[in-house]
């Protein structure tokens, strides 16, 4: 009898070490995936300041657009939680789409090589944060349904497993294309 209650102990002390470690390495796989994110906006802040000055020699009485993207840059760059960050990158899109509208009334510089290597790479790093995105949600959803689903859903009550939130942008932000024409 001692033995059969030895070993459902045993199991029970093994699942709660399984379960345990399953949401341990599914917060580090989200941890993981924001610093890949981090990574690609970081990238973005660093392109931005070069499209603005390859942009303001063509169009220097178009301060207030220079100034709104600096400005969005900066508080996306300070936004401390997932839920600011995502709103802080819905207004840079929002700044840098008011830049490239003022690029389409200089066809000088829609032909600039530099402008158009500097456009590609932004491209670029808006699709790798797409997917970094994609996948750091992805992450989160598996994360959460192994903390809301018994029994493991008992063990991060335990071990104080937090929610983790998605990394979302605005439906309007969503659904309206991005309109630069060069």
């Amino acid at each position: 009898m001692g033995w059969i209650l030895l070993g459902i102990v045993a199991i029970v002390v093994l699942y709660i070490v399984v379960a345990y470690n399953g949401l341990v390495r599914l917060r580090n796989r989200i941890e993981n995936a924001w610093s890949q994110i981090d990574v690609q906006l970081k990238r973005r802040y660093d392109l931005i300041p070069n499209l603005i000055e390859t942009v303001k020699g063509y169009a220097a009485h178009e301060r207030q657009v220079f100034q709104n993207v600096t400005e969005a840059r900066a508080n996306a760059i300070n936004a401390s939680t997932v839920k600011d960050q995502g709103q802080a990158e819905n207004m840079l899109t929002g700044t840098l789409k008011s830049l490239f509208a003022v690029a389409e009334n200089y066809p000088q510089l829609k032909a600039n090589e530099n402008f158009m290597m500097l456009q590609e790479e932004l491209a670029g790093t808006e699709g790798k944060i797409a997917y970094a995105r994609q996948f750091y949600n992805d992450a989160v959803m598996l994360y959460s349904t192994k903390r809301q689903v018994f029994p493991s859903s008992v063990i991060a009550q335990w071990f104080k497993f937090p929610e983790k939130e998605y990394f979302e942008i605005e439906e309007t932000a969503a659904r309206e294309p991005v309109k630069v024409k060069f």
